[in-house]
């Protein structure tokens, strides 16, 4: 098991909101598509609701509109506890639905790999969301 942990891609993980609704299931064929092309492999993947009075709850697979999410029943490890909804939730509004995706970059086991193996360490790491590149970028265009 951990020489099969030492050849894996860096883990991300991702909370999506979704205001007032849940899930329409228009990403699903892409995240299928992600999968199927051997970019990212799914490790987790959870549905919560926040409702307006602030309680979370898990979303059953079956229980999601539209689209097709039974594609994704199963996909579980573990690694989404109760202590994740929670600390998820916390980013949310009240009335509102989320993902939360647990995935490895299998895209780029090989290098994670080669800078394992050469001692190197992963000591940051960030993500830049597209709202805030556009603001960063309409700021320096004014």
């Amino acid at each position: 098991m951990s020489e099969d942990i030492e050849e894996m891609g860096p883990i991300d993980y991702v909370v999506v909101e979704w205001a007032g609704r849940q899930p329409t299931g228009e990403a699903v064929p892409y995240l299928v598509d992600l999968v199927d092309s051997g970019l990212i492999r799914i490790l987790d993947l959870a549905f919560i609701t926040k409702d307006e009075n602030g309680t979370v709850a898990e979303l059953e697979f079956e229980n999601l509109g539209g689209g097709d999410f039974a594609v994704f029943e199963g996909v579980s490890t573990g690694l989404i506890g109760e202590d994740d909804h929670i600390e998820a939730a916390a980013a949310l509004e009240p009335g509102t639905s989320a993902a939360i995706l647990v995935y490895e970059n299998r895209w780029a086991a090989p290098f994670a790999t080669a800078v394992r193996r050469s001692g190197g360490q992963l000591v940051a790491s960030g993500r830049i969301p597209v709202q805030d590149l556009i603001a960063s970028l309409d700021a320096a265009e004014a």
